[in-house]
């Protein structure tokens, strides 16, 4: 089964705004929890006496891009331990756009970064509720925009880092998947392959919506042909249009490492390589097991929390199974949850990487958009208010690195 259909998902929930109030809606509602994060920083900086401008766009990975823009690809530096730290490490089409945006307006390379990181986090909250609400409809599109802006680290979405810009691409991507929109899918699926090493996540998205409209003989839309059991033959030209989009998906994730990897001198290993020297692996979750195991013993209240979000995330994600979600959704946050939680480095940036995995957050959106009105308002207001503290918190301890 591809997905539960959306009338279904409705049935549950006695009242629907309309789709294009929704929209607005959730763009609205979206704003004002960023609006609520920054505020909360900004006061907490004053009254700390520090600047909540470097803090968004001139610490840990913002500075990285920075240096691609200023100083091309192959800067280094040498860590205290003698590892080289490249700059190819990070994907190019943030410091792209930077650059661009830079070489037009009269902002620096950072706040390049912050008004591209503030205009994708709209696009990826306008995507997500485009695809909810195309499968589950707009009361849960809305919902699932909310829990997105409002998770712990949701302060990263307003950074100079590469989360949003990566999630817009993604979110649109798998819509277009979802309707069977095949060149603009795998188009998509090249750009966030160009932004994060995740991309790839994208990729096998598409691949999986394009198995599934060749098994069930429809390029139309892979949202409705299962659950129905019929659809239009697939035409010559339409089979095209979903092989453009299989061949396009993988381009800008593979065509980076290769690239990388050639001016290593190792095309299929040098970007492993370069991740290595970041101290960034994969061991499926060793790691990152013997880390919660150690928090348990030092500090039992922090690894009990760690491990009970981890299974949460599972249970989520096994939510999600239940529920009929389309397999390209599965396919896309099932990996970019192995990748997250399975890697070997950096412990501490775990949630920022889950932060692109939004399909979890959906199974949570249906229950709530099936509640009263001041349960969803006392959650939602509960959980922005809580991300804002925690997220000023985050920042001016040790942050995402």
């Amino acid at each position: 089964m591809l997905l539960t259909p959306r009338d279904a998902a409705r049935t549950a929930v006695p009242v629907q705004p309309a789709p294009g109030r929704a929209a607005l809606a959730a763009l609205a509602a979206y704003a004002a929890i960023k609006a609520l994060g920054l505020a909360v920083l900004f006061l907490w900086a004053e009254l700390a006496d520090r600047s909540a401008h470097r803090l968004l766009a001139e610490r840990w990975d913002s500075l990285w891009y920075v240096r691609v823009v200023e100083h091309g690809y192959g800067f280094t530096l040498t860590a205290p331990d003698g590892r080289v730290l490249s700059n190819t490490a990070f994907f190019p089409l943030l410091p792209w756009l930077e650059e661009g945006l830079s070489a037009v307006t009269p902002l620096g390379p950072a706040d390049a970064g912050l008004a591209v990181s503030a205009v994708a986090s709209l696009a990826a909250a306008w995507g997500i509720f485009r695809l909810v609400d195309h499968l589950y409809g707009p009361r849960a599109g809305v919902l699932t925009v909310v829990l997105w802006g409002a998770l712990p680290v949701g302060i990263v979405q307003s950074m100079a880092y590469s989360e949003s810009l990566f999630t817009a691409l993604a979110a649109w991507s798998l819509y277009a998947v979802v309707r069977g929109h095949w060149p603009a899918a795998g188009l998509l699926a090249a750009l966030a392959g160009l932004t994060r090493p995740v991309g790839l996540a994208v990729a096998a998205a598409v691949w999986a919506g394009a198995y599934l409209a060749l098994r069930n003989n429809s390029g139309t839309d892979s949202s409705t042909a299962n659950s129905s059991g019929s659809g239009n033959k697939n035409t010559g030209s339409e089979r095209l249009r979903i092989l453009a989009g299989v061949l396009l998906a993988p381009l800008g994730a593979a065509g980076y490492v290769l690239w990388v990897g050639i001016r290593k001198g190792s095309p299929l290993f040098g970007y492993l390589d370069v991740q290595g020297a970041w101290g960034n692996g994969f061991d499926g979750g060793l790691a990152f097991a013997r880390f919660i195991g150690g928090l348990i013993t030092s500090t039992p209240p922090a690894g009990l929390a760690l491990a009970a979000g981890v299974i949460a995330l599972l249970w989520l994600y096994t939510r999600g199974i239940r529920q009929g979600q389309p397999l390209p959704l599965l396919v896309y946050s099932g990996i970019v949850m192995v990748l997250a939680l399975c890697s070997s480095g950096y412990f501490g940036s775990k949630p920022r990487l889950l932060m692109p995995a939004f399909p979890l957050l959906i199974p949570a959106a249906v229950a709530l958009a099936r509640t009263k009105a001041p349960v969803v308002w006392a959650v939602t207001g509960l959980l922005s208010a809580a991300a804002a503290v925690y997220g000023a918190f985050w920042l001016h301890g040790s942050g995402p690195p």
